[in-house]
C-alpha cells in the first residue's frame, strides 16, 4: 500500500476565484507549488489532487476546458521536473448531494481504492474545513493551510517535523 498527499486545488495549488476558474487564463498557479510537490515525491508520497468543480454542472465550464486546465498544470510540473499521480474532481453542485463532493469523502475513498493508498499513512492538505472534514471522514490525516500560507512553506515544515518519523502519525 502506498502513502499519499491529497491536495485541494483552488486555494492550495492555484489562486481561488469567487466566480470559479473557468478557463486557462484564470488558472494562476502559486509560486513554489512544483518545489513543494517535488519534495513530497522525494519522500515517496503519491500526489493526488481532490477538487470540487461545480462550475461544470453550473454550465460555467465544460470537461474539455477542465482537462486543458489540468493539462497545463501537468505541463508546468513536468517543466519543473516533477508530477502528480492523479486528479479526482466532483462536477456536482452542493444541491445535488452526491457522495463525491467534499466535505463527503467519496473522491478520497475512490482514489485510495484505485491507487492502493493506505489512508492512515496519508494526508489531505486543504484550505477549507470541507477538505479537513472529508479527510477526517475518510480516515486520513489532515492539515489546514492557513490564510496566506504558501504550500511550499507548509511542506518544508511538514517534512522537517518529527511527524514523518513516528509510526503513529500525529495530526497537526
Amino acid at each position: 500500500m502506498s502513502k499519499a498527499i491529497f491536495l485541494d486545488r483552488d486555494g492550495v495549488i492555484n489562486q481561488e476565484r469567487n466566480d470559479y476558474v473557468k478557463n486557462l487564463s484564470e488558472f494562476k498557479i502559486f509560486s513554489g507549488v512544483a518545489e513543494a510537490i517535488s519534495l513530497l515525491k522525494k519522500k515517496n508520497f503519491l500526489i493526488v489532487i481532490i477538487t470540487n468543480q461545480s462550475a461544470i454542472n453550473r454550465k460555467l465550464l465544460n470537461k474539455k476546458t477542465l482537462e486543458k486546465i489540468h493539462g497545463s498544470l501537468r505541463d508546468y510540473l513536468k517543466r519543473n521536473n516533477t508530477s502528480i499521480d492523479a486528479i479526482y474532481y466532483c462536477p456536482h453542485t452542493p444541491e445535488e448531494n452526491c457522495s463525491c463532493r467534499k466535505p463527503k469523502p467519496g473522491l478520497i475513498l475512490k482514489a485510495a481504492e484505485d491507487l492502493k493508498i493506505d489512508l492512515k499513512k496519508s494526508w489531505m492538505i486543504g484550505d477549507s474545513k470541507k477538505d479537513i472534514e472529508a479527510a477526517h471522514t475518510a480516515g486520513c490525516n489532515h492539515i489546514l493551510l492557513k490564510n496566506n500560507q504558501k504550500l511550499l512553506d507548509l511542506i518544508k515544515e511538514f517534512i522537517n517535523s518529527s511527524t514523518l518519523t513516528h509510526t503513529g502519525i500525529v495530526e497537526k
